[in-house]
């Protein structure tokens, strides 16, 4: 019987480093990485991934849907983020109705994936919701 190999790397690019310390410094970098013209079309979630420093390592798009909503696979957001050697992470999705208050099922994936985290050592800095005008973050808020 053969075993399927399975073969972990990463390589990270050292020589552009970005600290992200806070939600606007998220926000505008993933603003920035973000396909403009589907951000008031479909709802999508990101994962920036950190390491120690607050430093990117990347943003992973973890996940496209609808007008409403899309699936958030947590064990996918860990396997990314584990096999970035991810220290911090911050989750970002948009709305496409410009409304920035989180719904009941924000506020339930932000919990879950809060304790999947920290079950592997990840800090969960923040979850973003996103509008081309704004943002609304967890942690500033006080729901982290």
């Amino acid at each position: 019987m053969q075993l399927a190999e399975i073969r972990v790397s990463y390589k990270p690019n050292k020589g552009s480093l970005v600290n992200l310390n806070n939600s606007e410094h998220i926000y505008k970098v993933v603003l920035g990485n973000w396909d403009k013209g589907t951000l008031e079309l479909q709802e999508e979630m990101k994962v920036v991934l950190l390491n120690r420093s607050n430093q990117l390592l990347g943003i992973y798009t973890l996940s496209k849907g609808g007008i409403s909503g899309t699936m958030v696979d947590v064990k996918l957001l860990l396997s990314v983020a584990l096999k970035c050697v991810a220290s911090h992470i911050a989750v970002v999705h948009n709305h496409p109705s410009g409304n920035l208050t989180p719904s009941k099922a924000d506020v339930d994936i932000t919990t879950k994936i809060k304790r999947a985290t920290e079950q592997v050592d990840i800090l969960l800095l923040d979850h973003l919701i996103i509008t081309k005008d704004g943002y609304y973050s967890f942690a500033d808020h006080g729901k982290l």
